[in-house]
């Protein structure tokens, strides 16, 4: 018999409702045959909840001490609630059902508590327990290191549970329900006439998780491409036998035959646009600014850098996330007379806005048709930015939706499927 895995996030555990009707859908796969493993997710606002508890905790400062091992055995305690729930709802139903918690299957991680990696899975306990026709509930998000403490692995975690989890035990499929039916051309709420995708590539859906898409969070894709398992997005508000051809299913370019030389618009509002003007244009200068910013952890996305016209000087513009933008700024204040630049500038008013399609490789004239759907709304581009597959721009926070909805109808985003 095959084995898949079947993840449940926040909103579908959020209550013993949800956790009964995920119960039926983890039922009916078992009934068709499959040896099902589960992962699920902790109630819907419980690790806030739980959060807060540990802030309250804390330092001095009301914050919990970052890194700290306790910190995860609070936090990590909200799957556990919604593994045991499952497990006792499907045993009530007559399955044979079993919880394992992550230092029991074991999920081996990194010591780097709070965003520890995972590092091996050995699969032993779980394909013994599938094997021997038992469902098996995994909780999400948590792990162990090799010295036996608990770990937690940042949040959305989850989905990179399930995929590991799929991944250990070589499952057929890798399926996340949550509260969307798919991965949609771009966000439904934006734009009324977004389209759900039968099939996405990896890449795509890498790009676009990390672009702004919220279904499925970036490690999670990075996973599943690396391990190559597929990996169906699918709604839980639905009973047995209602998701027939529903979903999309995230899987290898290779087996995608319709490819789309625009497969979605992705759109990010938590930017932060910092300027630093008259840096000296000399060797050395941008791994100095750069250099600063890692070592406070702060993630730079895109750069750009302009001459002035003495040569002498430039200006640099690069955006980082903008909860970040406060920190970079200061970081860059403390660095001023070291660096040698004049000033500093900081927009929070900003949006990244992209497109992204492997088809991109392959067809010319993509990025032409972006711009003038753009500049044919009036929407100054500040930044641009590109890969192979994809092309980002920043513009102003006020033009998001109407710059989405422009580029969603410049590529004809509306007509997939049909």
């Amino acid at each position: 018999m095959t084995r898949l895995v079947m993840k449940f996030g926040g909103t579908s555990m959020a209550d013993l409702e949800r956790i009964r009707r995920a119960a039926r859908l983890v039922a009916a796969e078992y009934d068709a045959g499959h040896r099902v493993a589960v992962v699920v997710s902790a109630m819907s606002g419980k690790t806030n909840e739980l959060v807060a508890w540990t802030d309250g905790a804390g330092k001095a400062t009301g914050r919990a001490i970052e890194g700290d091992d306790e910190y995860d055995v609070v936090v990590a305690s909200g799957e556990q609630v919604t593994a045991g729930l499952l497990a006792m709802t499907l045993r009530n139903m007559g399955y044979d059902a079993i919880s394992m918690m992550g230092w029991q299957v074991p999920i081996l991680t990194s010591d780097v508590h709070g965003k520890a990696r995972i590092l091996d899975i050995p699969p032993a306990k779980l394909e013994t327990a599938l094997d021997a026709g038992q469902i098996v509930v995994v909780p999400g998000f948590q792990g162990v290191t090799e010295s036996g403490r608990i770990t937690t692995l940042g949040r959305g975690g989850s989905d990179t549970s399930a995929v590991a989890v799929a991944a250990a035990v070589k499952a057929i499929r890798c399926d996340i329900y949550t509260d969307v039916d798919g991965v949609y051309t771009t966000d439904p709420r934006v734009e009324s006439k977004a389209r759900r995708l039968k099939k996405i590539s990896f890449e795509e859906m890498l790009e676009m998780a990390s672009l702004g898409a919220k279904v499925l969070q970036t490690r999670s894709v990075e996973l599943a491409m690396g391990q190559r398992v597929p990996v169906r997005v699918l709604s839980s508000f639905v009973e047995p036998g209602e998701n027939i051809d529903q979903g999309t299913i995230v899987c290898d370019e290779d087996e995608i035959v319709e490819k789309h030389i625009v497969s979605g618009v992705a759109f990010s509002r938590d930017e932060a646009k910092i300027t630093l003007l008259g840096l000296p244009n000399k060797v050395g200068v941008s791994a100095a600014v750069f250099s600063k910013l890692a070592a406070a952890n702060i993630n730079v996305d895109m750069i750009v850098q302009s001459e002035k016209r003495s040569g002498e000087y430039a200006n640099q513009l690069f955006t980082v996330g903008r909860r970040d933008a406060q920190a970079a700024a200061e970081i860059m204040e403390a660095a001023k007379a070291e660096i040698g630049f004049d000033a500093i500038k900081v927009d929070e008013n900003v949006a990244k806005v992209s497109i992204v399609g492997v088809g991109m490789r392959s067809h010319t004239g993509v990025a032409e048709t972006m711009f003038r759907a753009l500049s044919e709304k009036g929407i100054n581009i500040q930044v641009i930015s590109t890969s192979e597959i994809k092309i980002s721009v920043l513009i102003d926070e006020a033009y998001t939706e109407l710059a989405v909805r422009a580029l969603h109808a410049a590529y004809d985003l509306d007509k997939i499927g049909q």
